[in-house]
């Protein structure tokens, strides 16, 4: 039998033994190899998700892995193939599913949220959320698959165009990852972040990186942009001062694309999106273009996913790397599910690579 983490109650989890369905019509069975905590998770683990949560629950979403075993009726997939997960499941009959966007699907299941998720070391998925990955790709670095995914969508929902001059509040991994691809899409970027090991590694990155406590983030705006203001802003921050600077460095028409979740509700400035004519767009999860095109910026090092990795941990030492997380000075933290990978000490993951 393997193990799995589970969120039991707020700032408390375990691992424990688990019972892995075995994959029916239409299912496929992983190992996942490497896991990543990511803002959500953290959001469950403080308690802020009970509601929709329910313990015990198995968190994790950001993954990469193999294939061990398919279902019946499954095409295209065999033992052994490497794969991530695009973690979603929805009804197909929604209003937002009618009209193309299932990803925003209003009874949507999340894999890891509303239904079990990667932090085990054996998963029954639906064969329809499984993304190949190349074999060239390394599998820690894959696990960053599904963040970039998130980068690619907010980039393309707020329609960034090269020369663009684009501020990202928030330099944590998406404020980061968001970056890159604005980057990678041709716009000239900047980051806000007030976390010095964050600036620096934005900066090791290539990048620029501000820090709101000591910089006046407007003024350094004005005098880069020649007083037009910025074309782009995100609010990755989750801040409500994160709020005020992305909505005050904006310039005439620019677009402030919201992409952090606030857990409550934000006083905005509506007096600047009036008089410089300003627009907001929500960016939300991410469809199968958005992860394809995210497995391509890994693979090829636009996105240089092993700077992005802080440390790798293995399954056991889950609970306290969520602990670690809370200090800020860290970016991604991956769970090897590899090791130790059966209750009674003996290693059962031959099978994922027959």
């Amino acid at each position: 039998m393997t193990r799995a983490v589970r969120y039991l109650a707020a700032r408390t989890l375990d691992t424990a033994p688990a019972e892995t369905p075995e994959p029916g019509p239409g299912e496929v069975l992983l190992a996942p190899a490497y896991v990543g905590i990511c803002g959500t998770d953290l959001h469950i683990f403080h308690g802020d998700m009970d509601a929709r949560v329910a313990a015990p629950a198995v968190l994790g979403h950001e993954m990469s892995g193999l294939v061990v075993r398919v279902g019946p009726d499954v095409q295209g997939w065999r033992p052994g193939d490497a794969v991530t997960v695009m973690p979603l499941r929805w009804d197909g009959t929604c209003p937002a599913c009618r009209a193309g966007n299932q990803h925003i699907c209003r009874q949507l299941d999340f894999l890891g949220i509303d239904s079990p998720g990667a932090l085990q070391q054996r998963w029954t998925v639906p064969a329809a959320a499984l993304v190949r990955l190349p074999d060239s790709l390394p599998l820690d670095r894959a696990a960053l698959v599904e963040p970039t995914a998130v980068a690619v969508h907010d980039v393309a929902r707020a329609g960034v165009r090269a020369g663009e001059r684009t501020v990202v509040v928030g330099g944590g991994p998406v404020g980061v990852l968001i970056a890159l691809v604005a980057r990678a899409a041709g716009a000239e970027v900047r980051v806000v972040e007030p976390s010095s090991h964050r600036r620096l590694l934005v900066e090791e990155l290539g990048l620029t990186a501000w820090n709101p406590a000591d910089d006046d983030v407007p003024e350094l705006v004005r005098q880069w942009t020649g007083d037009a203001g910025a074309d782009v802003a995100f609010e990755v921050s989750g801040a409500a001062a994160g709020v005020d600077t992305a909505v005050d460095v904006l310039g005439t028409r620019g677009r402030l694309c919201l992409v952090a979740i606030h857990p409550r509700p934000r006083e905005v400035n509506l007096h600047r999106f009036f008089w410089r004519e300003l627009t907001l767009v929500g960016a939300r999860l991410y469809d199968r273009s958005d992860f394809e095109q995210a497995v391509a910026l890994v693979a090829d090092g636009t996105v240089p996913a092993e700077r992005l990795i802080s440390k790798v941990v293995p399954l056991t030492e889950a609970p306290a790397a969520f602990e670690a997380l809370e200090g800020g000075d860290v970016m991604k933290i991956l769970v090897d599910c590899t090791v130790n990978s059966t209750v009674d000490g003996t290693d059962n993951t031959e099978e994922a690579t027959a």
